[in-house]
């Protein structure tokens, strides 16, 4: 292709050579791609020119002073550009300044003149690339423009504020930028030699208004400005990290001479720990964890914040008692002196603790020398019932009587699942479970541990306590209990763990069959008169200084205290009173009063304030329609009276008043079933019963009524006020009975004997099937009582009402 340069109509003049050179639209220009650099009007650039195509066209354009047309490239990395590879917006450059450089390249200096556009781009066979341009016109605002004039203030300030804190711009710009006079000659100045993009480079040259462009341009300034001003922050900080490093590491060398000085190094910790592990009874497992933490700890700076974590995580492994057992005491007799000492009747308990230790005795016996002794699980107990029966201090004296070790947590209000099996140890603050932290504790395997108040766990976000104690008292599981701080199996099998609770209802019934349920219910009158004889009384006798002489009481008074100051099943109260009268007692010697050492009632109230409470006892038999029924509560038994009144009504209406629960309304509702149903058997004429408000009334309405032992007492109370036959004189009864009159048996029988022997009863009506109950009571409680088995309601009204 021949083409040739043709005169063009724009003129520029060469300040150099004093030569006039003119641009028309149309005309054909040789392109010089430039890779990466974009050249502006105004503004002159020097490049590097490396192609030969490109080093001969300089050559010739500036021998022949001619333009070429300036050109960017879409793609640096592209080294033959062809028409589609150049951006079709550029300048028309003047050649300045050709310098050849020594490793074959030529360093130009380009000055823009003129913004073109290359309609057409054509590639000689050459590679010779030309274009036939047109003028790409500016549109300047005039110098009187205030705004523009700001505009320009604006961005040379941004400018020169932003290339003095960018450490990559040349710092002699900021001189120049202040001597430009031209404003849109301040504005491609600034976008050329700073550090944008090309892409943004080039779509500010193809922006026609120079105000748009120095807007543009501005905008980017201060983005500029806050990228440079966050960079410079964080180096700050950067700068002060480092600092902080450095100082720590020096002061850590310094830690580090003291160290040796003192004979006091990390080393001496390690060498410790391996020493102290040669005594441990632990199996190749646990042997093989410890030597891997320990090599962690060995590979981690003492200075590091993990050395402290790993470190606590070995000196658990090592404080805890790996297949460390304390000898069992086999002796039964030894066993059954200590229960006794300390707690008066639990009965079963004791029972169940002298098998374990006859058959623990007996295994030692037959495997000796061939088996591991603590080859036998060890029972977990589950001892509920009321409060202040002795639930926890049994479990002491347990410990006492096998001679182990004593643990004990509370589990009231426990929400958090952590609490049994640990926190995993990369939390701050992680720690064992409670579980292994006593075990830790009593440096034993073979603890007696309390588990107190299990009926109380509560739950939350936190997980579930009750689900994590499964793995606790599961015989199957606990030998491989996995505690998350450990991480490492534990043997649980050899405790044995005593659970306390008031109540079942409240215990997950999966737990509940884990554990061997013994109940513990409320102490007896007499039983409640030989704990503060053999025990309480003593014991606050010597916490207060008192010698056995100085106080006495005898039982009546003892039952006086008793029945009178204390309603409870246990005998926390009770203790409570007898600290009271030795507190008085002391008071009287301190102020040399004359006292007797053995008191009486009148002392008592003279001591203790007027009675508290009083108890039921039988009145008279001359009412129709009043029985004596008797009921369990959880301070022991009570009499309760069943009260029975009618009056004539239109209609048949039942009221029924006194506090009572569902189930005694069901029971009071049956019973007038039944009697509407046999009317004519007990002499009731039918048209009666339709025409009589039966009431039924159980005094004291204050205090809250129910269970199902009452049917039998309010049917005999019914049969009585509507036949008008009085019920037979110290009679009680307690049972439920069904639909067609058979009697169902009832529990809490102890407790309801000795409430009606207190009452002054006689004769007691009861279930058949209850005479189980009543031969396995000692023969001292049921001393005076008559017991009359019936099967059927109707032996109770034969038996119960006069003719």
């Amino acid at each position: 292709m021949d083409l040739k340069f043709k005169q063009v109509t724009k003129e520029y003049k060469d300040l150099e050579h004093d030569k006039i050179n003119i641009i028309t639209d149309g005309d054909t220009m040789e392109v010089l791609p430039l890779k990466n650099m974009v050249l502006y009007p105004g503004v002159m650039i020097s490049v590097s020119v490396t192609r030969q195509s490109s080093q001969r066209l300089v050559q010739t354009a500036q021998m022949n002073q001619q333009l070429v047309a300036v050109l960017c490239q879409k793609d640096r990395n592209v080294q033959e550009p062809k028409e589609n590879d150049l951006y079709p917006i550029g300048s028309a450059g003047r050649i300045r300044r050709l310098l050849k450089m020594p490793d074959g390249s030529t360093i130009v200096v380009l000055e823009g003149v003129d913004r073109i556009q290359a309609t057409q781009l054509m590639c000689s066979e050459e590679g010779k690339i030309y274009a036939k341009v047109q003028i790409y016109s500016e549109q300047v605002p005039k110098t009187s423009n205030k705004e523009f004039t700001a505009l320009i203030s604006s961005i040379r300030k941004t400018a020169i504020k932003a290339i003095e804190s960018c450490e990559g711009q040349p710092q002699e710009s900021v001189a120049f930028i202040r001597t430009l006079d031209i404003p849109e000659e301040v504005i491609n100045y600034v976008i050329v030699n700073y550090a944008f993009s090309i892409e943004t480079k080039q779509q500010l040259l193809e922006v026609t208004d120079v105000n748009e462009r120095g807007t543009r341009l501005l905008e980017l300034l201060n983005k500029e400005l806050q990228m440079l001003k966050m960079q410079q922050e964080m180096r700050q900080k950067a700068q002060k990290d480092i600092e902080k490093d450095q100082r720590e590491y020096f002061l850590h060398h310094q830690l580090q001479a003291i160290q040796r000085e003192l004979g006091d190094t990390g080393e001496k910790t390690l060498n410790d720990m391996r020493e102290r592990a040669k005594s441990k009874h632990w199996s190749e497992a646990v042997k093989k964890r410890f030597e891997d933490e320990l090599l962690k700890l060995q590979r981690t700076p003492t200075h590091a914040p993990d050395y402290s974590i790993q470190q606590n995580l070995l000196e658990t492994i090592l404080d805890l008692p790996w297949n460390e057992y304390s000898e069992d005491n086999y002796d039964l007799a030894h066993a059954q002196q200590v229960l006794d000492r300390d707690h008066f009747g639990m009965e079963k308990v004791k029972e169940r603790i002298i098998e374990y230790l006859a058959v623990q005795g007996q295994l030692v016996h037959i495997k000796k020398n061939k088996a591991n002794p603590h080859s036998v699980k060890s029972p977990i107990l589950c001892l509920y019932g009321p409060p202040g029966v002795g639930k926890t201090s049994l479990g002491k004296s347990i410990a006492q009587a096998l001679g182990r070790k004593y643990a004990r947590i509370s589990l009231g209000g426990l929400h958090d699942e952590a609490e049994i099996r640990g926190h995993r140890k990369t939390y701050i603050g992680a720690m064992p479970g409670r579980i292994i932290e006593n075990i830790r504790k009593v440096q034993t395997s073979n603890p007696v541990f309390v588990l107190d108040e299990i009926d109380k766990i509560g739950a939350d976000y936190k997980g579930d306590p009750t689900s994590a104690l499964l793995e606790v008292l599961d015989p199957e599981q606990n030998n491989t209990f996995h505690d998350n701080y450990l991480d490492i199996d534990y043997d649980l099998s050899q405790v044995l763990f005593i659970a306390t609770a008031n109540s079942l209802d409240t215990i997950p019934r999966p737990l509940l069959d884990r554990m061997e349920l013994i109940e513990m219910t409320g102490y007896l009158m007499e039983e409640k008169i030989e704990i503060a004889k053999h025990h309480l009384l003593p014991k606050q006798l010597e916490n207060h200084g008192l010698k056995p002489s100085q106080l006495k009481l005898k039982n009546n008074v003892l039952e006086f205290v008793i029945d009178r100051y204390t309603r409870e099943s246990g005998v926390r109260n009770l203790d409570r009173q007898l600290a009271t009268l030795c507190r008085k007692v002391v008071t009287a010697n301190a102020k040399n009063e004359e006292h007797p050492a053995s008191l009486n009632q009148e002392q008592i109230i003279h001591y203790l304030g007027q009675p508290r409470y009083t108890r039921e006892a039988w009145e008279t038999n001359k009412y129709i329609g009043v029985v004596t029924g008797l009921a369990w509560t959880q301070v022991g038994g009570e009499i309760l009276f069943i009260e029975t009144s009618l009056s004539t009504s239109k209609q048949p209406t039942l009221t029924l008043t006194g506090n009572l629960g569902d189930v005694m309304k069901e029971s009071a509702t049956l019973a007038l079933g039944y009697i509407k149903a046999h009317a004519r058997e007990f002499g009731i004429a039918p048209k009666d019963l339709d025409t009589t408000a039966v009431h039924i009334h159980v005094p004291e309405g204050a205090i809250p009524k129910d269970g199902p032992s009452a049917g039998i007492t309010m049917t005999t109370a019914l049969v009585s006020a509507f036949t008008h036959r009085k019920v037979r004189a110290r009679i009680a009864m307690t049972g439920e009975m069904t639909l067609r009159g058979k009697v169902l048996p009832i529990g809490g029988v102890k407790e309801k004997i000795l409430a009606a022997k207190r009452a002054g009863i006689t004769d007691l009506v009861l279930c058949l099937e209850n005479r189980k109950d009543v031969e396995s009571i000692p023969a001292m409680y049921c001393k005076g009582l008559t017991f009359h088995y019936v099967q059927d309601i109707r032996e109770v009204i034969d038996f119960a009402l006069l003719k």
